[in-house]
């Protein structure tokens, strides 16, 4: 049989709505757009390192407007957002690490995402601790 005498259309599979069908995509979407409210937050610090350069007026009026309802809204939307942008990179960790083996055990995933995790609050539990003990 060849090309011309084949009345039947290939099946091609529709694109609608591709990333509803499977909750990974979903998941994995969230997380690629998380970035986009981190690269926002580092454009927020970026205006206040110029503020600073432009002197103390310009940097406590950014400070005022940091203090305002918007903004302490949109911290805390940051803050939920770096959170889950955080577990879902320390979840993906077992995946780029190869095999550890402990004691003669393959160490679960579960274990080296956990550890990430508890290495991360002492090391952020740290530099806060050491931060507060700067007196300006």
């Amino acid at each position: 049989m060849n090309e011309s005498t084949d009345k039947r259309r290939p099946y091609i599979r529709s694109m609608d709505r591709w990333w509803k069908r499977d909750p990974y995509f979903i998941r994995y979407l969230v997380m690629e757009a998380t970035s986009v409210l981190v690269a926002i937050y580092a454009l927020i610090l970026l205006v206040g390192l110029f503020r600073l350069s432009q002197g103390e007026a310009a940097y406590n009026g950014w400070l005022d407007a940091l203090k305002s309802p918007l903004s302490v809204g949109l911290h805390v939307l940051i803050l939920l957002v770096f959170i889950y942008h955080s577990w879902s990179w320390f979840k993906i960790m077992p995946k780029t690490l190869p095999t550890f083996y402990l004691r003669g055990a393959k160490v679960p995933q579960s274990a080296i995402t956990w550890a990430g995790v508890a290495v991360s609050v002492v090391l952020n539990l740290l530099v806060l601790v050491i931060l507060s003990g700067l007196k300006p």
